[in-house]
């Protein structure tokens, strides 16, 4: 059997299901590295990366599809603003009880690295050992919002629709829950930099250059406003997704964070 092979599971939330997988060790026999998917994300999109992932850092991977995402149960529509949040506070402690998680790093990509400082910045939850962040959203900048209201034109026009429906049982939900939110005027002034101070964890933060919803600038904010110790990596020739445009140094950098964190060797 192939330790790093897509294991699907299913996790029941509240008497609703989510779309899950494992990879590698299980949280018996290893730390775990939980992923969190970005605004259009889910198990699948994440491709290659949690075996990757897995077999760099001697961790388990465990990845699920937030509602409404993938092959999971729908959520309410409209989202409200406060989606994120929501996340972090209500359903993300009950999969990581579900998964039975004994000590883990979260990793987050996008929106998903937005709810994993959210979580560790408002709830003191011990199995939580330190935070993997891909381009995180701090604080809503307007390339973020000129990019999104072109993919809302990309999803009308062009074949984006039909491409995530490859990965989402219902593509429409997926993507307008995503779109409608970060474009509701009101989400100009969302930011979550006052969590950074109560985080208690270490943060790896990183992000590509040519990142088309974010600026360095995300990176600062980490470096400025955090007390735990932070490092961040701007990535050359990475777009808004490092861990697959530039997958190596992102590799690279999880094995060496999870390392020092874990020592490996050591028993969970």
């Amino acid at each position: 059997m192939n330790d790093f092979a897509h294991r699907p599971v299913a996790v029941g939330i509240g008497g609703r299901s989510l779309e899950a997988a494992w990879w590698g060790p299980p949280p018996d026999r290893a730390p775990s590295i939980v992923l969190l998917h970005e605004g259009l994300g889910c198990v699948e999109m994440w491709r290659e990366f949690p075996a990757r992932l897995a077999d760099a850092t001697a961790c388990g991977v465990f990845a699920y599809s937030r509602f409404g995402y993938g092959r999971s149960d729908p959520a309410p529509l409209p989202r409200p603003l406060s989606y994120m949040h929501d996340e972090a506070r209500d359903v993300l402690p009950r999969v990581l009880d579900a998964a039975k998680i004994r000590k883990a790093v979260l990793l987050g990509h996008s929106d998903g690295a937005s709810i994993a400082a959210i979580y560790a910045g408002t709830a003191q939850d011990f199995r939580v050992r330190g935070l993997i962040l891909l381009a995180p959203h701090f604080f809503v900048e307007s390339m973020a919002l000129a990019s999104i209201a072109a993919a809302r034109v990309a999803y009308a026009e062009t074949g984006l629709r039909t491409r995530l429906g490859r990965y989402h049982a219902d593509p429409d939900h997926a993507f307008f829950g995503w779109n409608d939110a970060w474009l509701d005027p009101a989400f100009g002034g969302w930011r979550i930099d006052d969590v950074l101070p109560y985080i208690r964890v270490p943060i790896l933060a990183l992000q590509g250059d040519v990142d088309e919803y974010g600026t360095a600038e995300q990176l600062r904010v980490a470096e400025r406003e955090a007390t735990c110790p932070v490092e961040t990596m701007l990535i050359e020739h990475a777009n808004h997704a490092p861990h697959l445009s530039a997958p190596e140094p992102v590799l690279a950098a999880a094995a060496s964070f999870t390392h020092r964190l874990f020592r490996v060797h050591e028993p969970v």
